[in-house]
């Protein structure tokens, strides 16, 4: 096995035109899984480690802006967590510590697993992936990047540079089921986000289809039904929010396999529509302050 230690992304790129077919190696976590059971025996690795421009992290006129190989544990840092805290809340269930370490999150978008952590809630915050490459340097919309079951919008010779991430104003939930309370994959996940400015909801989806993707018909019903405020959103009709959490539900594509069964994963998006949008959003009808 040929093993490349590019130290820049122009080196990167050379490398991977050179090898195309080449491994791009970054956090590990879900390779070495693969290659420990036999799966895969790459002939050609490209590793990420001392490429440390893919590893920075800044706002750009209300943009996040994360190198790919930005580490779980780094998305924990409360600089992250002020601006986009749903991102750190997933982060925080990712696997172990050392994992944390060790993952990044260009990795869980490249795996493209429908049950990768981030990706509802980089769905629900209108994220897009920033790639160069043959084709050239260029931006794709996460919805877009995600073209099925552990396939992304990478082509041979692709390297992904960062991923871009909207600042919201504010709440913004992410709620995960798994088999055990830690370290698990998730059985069913989901990403709720509130934008006060723009006044529109994002309602990302993991694990309940052959990708991770947006609840977009539920989240087009539930909007112009709220009562919007500088500092808040209301929910007057109580109601609304069964009818809503049952959208969500409806909108999902769950399997059985050995993790659950598609019925409670159903069950499961139901239960965690309604309570990150109770925990979002205030009901009844809006306080206003007496004259």
């Amino acid at each position: 096995m040929a093993v490349l230690l590019p130290t820049t992304i122009d080196e990167t790129l050379a490398a991977l035109a050179a090898t195309p077919a080449a491994l791009v190696l970054a956090g590990g976590t879900d390779v070495m899984v693969d290659v420990n059971e036999g799966r895969r025996r790459p002939e050609h690795v490209v590793c990420l480690r001392r490429v440390e421009t893919l590893r920075a992290r800044s706002v750009e006129n209300g943009t996040l802006v994360l190198g790919a190989a930005t580490t779980y544990t780094e998305l924990l840092e409360p600089e992250i967590a002020a601006v986009a805290p749903a991102i750190t809340d997933a982060a925080r269930t990712v696997g172990s510590p050392q994992i944390r370490n060790a993952g990044t999150i260009g990795g869980n978008l490249a795996t493209a697993s429908p049950a990768g952590d981030t990706l509802p809630v980089l769905l629900a915050l209108g994220a897009s992936v920033e790639i160069d490459g043959p084709a050239g340097r260029r931006r794709i919309a996460l919805q877009d990047f995600l073209v099925g079951p552990k396939r992304s919008a990478l082509e041979p010779g692709d390297l992904m540079i960062a991923v871009r991430i909207p600042i919201r104003r504010g709440p913004q939930e992410y709620l995960k089921v798994g088999t055990r309370n830690a370290m698990v994959i998730a059985v069913a996940s989901l990403a709720l986000v509130v934008d006060l400015d723009a006044r529109t909801v994002g309602i990302g989806l993991g694990s309940v289809g052959p990708t991770a993707f947006l609840a977009a018909a539920a989240a087009e019903w539930l909007t112009p039904r709220l009562v919007w405020a500088d500092d808040r959103v209301s929910l007057p009709q109580a109601a609304d929010a069964a009818t809503f959490a049952g959208l969500v539900a409806a909108a999902a594509q769950p399997i059985d396999d050995h993790r659950s069964t598609a019925r409670y994963r159903t069950h499961a998006i139901e239960v965690m529509a309604s309570r990150a949008l109770r925990r979002a959003v205030q009901f009844g009808a809006p306080h206003r302050a007496a004259t």
